[in-house]
């Protein structure tokens, strides 16, 4: 995916002219999230399959092995499928992956709520249709979409078991210290210390939670911050590095190509053709 959003609606004759493409597992560098309005999906995620109708919400973080296969039921197939790079909203992808780790999939009822979701859908979908999207706009739609969703997460789901309820907690703690400080050069030892344990029970914890080390997930809130402010600012380089808490412009630049496959000055230059 080369936008930084994107937005679509797949009906029944999308089914009918596509089926051939759902099949196999995939892994996707971007964020997805689908709202099913009609129809249904047969989704195959964290190795487990279920059947999805709709009204549902799906949300797939970027690097999930998964499969989706819409189908048609009764009559109907209707689903938005909105699909985003995590800096799209950066001051909030952690949450979502918080949130959604162990409730990628959630069904719900046609009430006023859904239908405002829907609502929303439609409304990022018109804004990406004007010769000059504001993306602004779009990024505060989609953010409210979120907020509306987690409302329904937490009305469905409870009674999550003592355990996951504790870690998730520890780990959205962890998120919300790490938001505060990963400008700064702080490794796993000082999140740890904030947290009142020890660095092997707060790894333990994320790699359960998010499949990556307290580091990783350092590393890539900072990557994602780069990002964006590579796109939002006119920083060089060297200021944005050192922002983040790389006293090296070399070092910097070396730590973004190994994870993005560009340079800081080569992502910039081919966001800036996107947005243009």
């Amino acid at each position: 995916m080369e936008q930084l959003f994107a937005i679509s609606r797949f009906g029944c004759q999308d089914v009918r002219e596509h089926s051939s493409k759902y099949n196999g597992l995939h892994v996707h560098d971007y964020e997805e999230l689908m709202i099913g309005q009609g129809g249904e999906i047969e989704h195959v995620i964290d190795f487990r399959s279920k059947l999805l109708p709709a009204p549902f919400v799906s949300f797939i973080a970027q690097g999930k092995s998964h499969l989706v296969k819409p189908m048609i039921r009764e009559g109907l197939c209707d689903i938005w499928v909105i699909n985003f790079k995590s800096e799209f909203i950066p001051e909030t992808i952690f949450q979502l992956y918080a949130y959604y780790h162990d409730h990628a999939d959630m069904t719900l009822e046609h009430d006023p709520a859904f239908a405002r979701m829907g609502t929303l859908c439609q409304m990022m979908f018109d804004e990406m249709q004007q010769p000059i999207p504001e993306l602004p706009v779009i990024k505060n739609l989609l953010n409210t979409l979120f907020a509306m969703i987690e409302s329904e997460r937490r009305k469905r789901f409870p009674g999550e078991t003592v355990a996951r309820t504790t870690q998730n907690t520890t780990f959205k703690n962890f998120l919300k210290i790490l938001e505060d400080n990963f400008r700064r050069p702080e490794g796993v030892d000082f999140y740890a210390s904030k947290l009142f344990m020890t660095s092997r029970n707060l790894n333990l914890i994320c790699r359960n939670v998010f499949q990556k080390s307290v580091s990783e997930i350092i590393e890539t809130r900072k990557l994602i911050e780069a990002k964006n402010l590579l796109m939002q600012t006119g920083k060089t380089v060297a200021e944005i590095g050192f922002e983040l808490g790389y006293n090296e412009k070399a070092y910097f630049t070396s730590v973004f190509k190994k994870k993005t496959g560009q340079t800081p000055t080569e992502f910039r230059e081919e966001m800036a053709k996107l947005i243009s």
